[in-house]
């Protein structure tokens, strides 16, 4: 069976997973692995990425006790309804919605009234062995796509997701502010407009990675104000979001692309004044994403900074909350 891995008996087997209660991470060989309903199917992970989300959940963003983890690859081993695709590489949307409610009659089942976020809210997430989720959720990998590649292809997809919510402009000026991991993703998505494009990156290895990618990098105090169209706050910290509405011009769009734990004071009368438009922008399509990995438009490997084993998640996390770290990886099947 293609990259299907073992079957267990979910009655019998206990699964490892990394569990997140009380703001603590453990690692667990105890857990009950899912069943799959008819609508879902059950998959058995290879790989899984730590992002910011992750690190709040932590810190107490969103109260969640469960399996965390939302970026993945890995492969369908029971799929009831859809038998045939038993044995796909898969990578899935995070969003498990009703399908009925007014949001997904309105195609946007990611504000579902009743929504389930993988490793978030409500649902387990990828950090074990084998985590359910619906078909519909899932899009096969082409086999040209590498698992180190495919994990990104959530990430991506929400980096991309601003590109449906603006049609930037060749002639835009545009700032990312935070060169992080999702900072580094969104500055290559937005370098295929060819916009005039700066990234406000912090650390040696973001700027060392940008500019291997031919993006313009640029320190905070270089920051001009009121200069440009797109302002992309991706640091979620007061500070950043402080840089971004410094940068915005009059008429300008402030984009946030991250989560804060902690409350931003804003001067809503400038705002107001300057007319500028503040957006929120979260979770994207897969399929362009993976579309941009698959025809090398956009190669996400360099970001990857080291991969852990599944039961060396809890230093895996330490690590990805330092200063400047990129992409830490964990890898599920030994």
């Amino acid at each position: 069976m293609k990259g299907g891995g073992k079957r267990f008996n979910a009655a019998e087997d206990l699964m490892k997973a990394i569990w997140l209660e009380n703001n603590m991470l453990s690692f667990r060989q105890d857990v009950p692995p899912p069943t799959p309903s008819e609508i879902e199917a059950l998959v058995r992970v290879r790989m899984a990425g730590i992002c910011g989300t992750d690190l709040e959940l932590i810190k107490g963003y969103y109260r969640y006790c469960g399996i965390p983890g939302h970026e993945f690859v890995g492969d369908i081993i029971e799929a009831p309804q859809q038998p045939q695709r038993i044995g796909e590489r898969v990578v899935g949307d995070i969003n498990v919605s009703c399908g009925t409610c007014s949001s997904c009659s309105l195609g946007q089942p990611m504000h579902c009234e009743t929504r389930k976020i993988l490793g978030i809210k409500g649902h387990h997430g990828v950090l074990a062995e084998y985590v359910c989720l619906p078909l519909k959720n899932l899009i096969s990998v082409p086999d040209s796509v590498s698992d180190d590649a495919a994990v990104f292809v959530e990430p991506l997809a929400a980096a991309l997701e601003i590109q449906s919510q603006i049609e930037i402009q060749p002639q835009h000026q545009v700032l990312v502010v935070g060169a992080g991991r999702l900072g580094q993703l969104i500055a290559q998505t937005l370098a295929v407009t060819e916009c005039h494009l700066q990234v406000v990156a912090r650390y040696q290895k973001q700027k060392q990675l940008l500019t291997a990618h031919n993006i313009t990098w640029i320190d905070e105090t270089s920051v001009t104000k009121r200069r440009y169209d797109v302002v992309v706050e991706a640091t979620g910290s007061p500070s950043g979001f402080a840089v971004a509405h410094r940068a915005v011009r009059p008429r300008g769009i402030i984009v946030l692309k991250s989560t804060y734990q902690s409350e931003v004071s804003i001067n809503l009368s400038s705002l107001v004044v300057d007319e500028v438009t503040l957006m929120g922008s979260r979770c994207g399509s897969l399929r362009p994403a993976l579309d941009l990995i698959e025809r090398g438009i956009i190669d996400p490997v360099d970001l990857i900074e080291k991969c852990y084993l599944l039961k060396q998640a809890p230093t895996a996390f330490e690590h990805a909350a330092r200063p400047g770290v990129l992409k830490i990886l964990v890898k599920v099947v030994d």
